[in-house]
């Protein structure tokens, strides 16, 4: 064979694994075109079909399955190899692609950005704000940040910042000559500031005492779709809102905010940042993971 058909190899072995031309390309960082044109030169040499393709599903061939079962073990050895010679050098480069939520964007990741990018200037870093509960690896991610419930299975997830935990709040003014809520029931009488997700639902607050987890379907004359908004309108006076504690101390602090039915908001499980299980990881997402998992002992930095 040439010496050109490693690189072939390596095409046919991300598209058999991805099931998916798309997903390869993300991966690879080329486009669908040339992947298709280097597998099409494979097969060509070869002489043999090596995937089964339609407009709806990529799979390999018998003949593609046993040459992806012989490989596949041996090419992951080579990344894992140039990746370890890699870490030789004194700069570490390459791109980094985020999804997150925008509130795990303004409370723990852009902090945690800031950082890795003053150790690793050299790293270019995307970070997309999405609320949406997006497939990773269909839109080409490195990693996403997700709370713990919304994980695949398939999913390797390390935690980030540590437990969470609901603040129901409201400003002074709001609740001037009212009655500050202490159960779940009082919520009837006030006017809450709802959320909706992307999907169209709209949140259902989540409270819990003693063991009894409840959840209220509140009412309002304000829907918006980010807690930064809720936090916004609950300064404004127009209701109460159930937010991050983390997003609001400052406020809490001040007392333009007061909070009420603290015995009501638990803690939960928090974020993780998760990233598909593969062997090799990229250089610039281990970078980042090391920074997740290291104590922070340095102090925040901006390149």
């Amino acid at each position: 064979m040439q010496r050109a058909d490693l690189a072939d190899l390596s095409v046919f072995a991300a598209i058999a694994r991805h099931g998916s031309f798309r997903r390869a390309a993300l991966d690879l960082g080329v486009s669908t075109s040339a992947l298709s044109h280097a597998l099409r030169g494979l097969e060509t040499r070869m002489g043999v079909r090596l995937l089964h393709r339609t407009t709806r599903s990529v799979a390999p061939t018998e003949a593609g399955a046993a040459l992806l079962a012989r490989i596949g073990p041996a090419l992951d050895e080579i990344a894992e190899a140039v990746g370890a010679a890699g870490a030789f050098r004194e700069t570490l480069g390459g791109a980094l692609r985020i999804n997150a939520p925008r509130s795990a964007c303004r409370l723990v990741l852009m902090p945690l950005v800031a950082r890795f990018l003053a150790r690793h200037p050299g790293v270019r870093v995307e970070v997309v704000a999405d609320d949406a509960l997006t497939d990773m690896v269909a839109g080409g991610f490195d990693a996403g940040i997700r709370f713990g419930e919304h994980l695949a299975d398939d999913m390797i997830a390390v935690p980030l910042g540590g437990p969470q935990r609901f603040a129901l709040v409201g400003a002074p003014a709001y609740l001037a000559g009212r009655a500050a809520p202490t159960n779940p029931a009082d919520l009837a009488g006030h006017l809450c500031i709802r959320q909706r997700f992307p999907g169209g639902a709209i949140y259902r607050w989540e409270l819990g005492k003693d063991g009894r987890d409840v959840t209220v379907s509140v009412d309002g004359p304000l829907i918006v779709n980010d807690q930064e908004m809720i936090v916004q309108a609950a300064l404004a006076g127009l209701g109460l809102g159930l937010v991050f504690e983390d997003g609001v101390a400052d406020h809490l602090a001040s007392g333009r905010l007061l909070r009420l039915m603290p015995d009501w908001c638990p803690t939960f499980p928090g974020l993780f940042l998760y990233h598909a299980g593969r062997r090799q990881i990229p250089p610039p997402l281990k970078a980042f993971i090391d920074l997740v998992r290291r104590p922070r002992t340095e102090p925040t930095a901006t390149p």
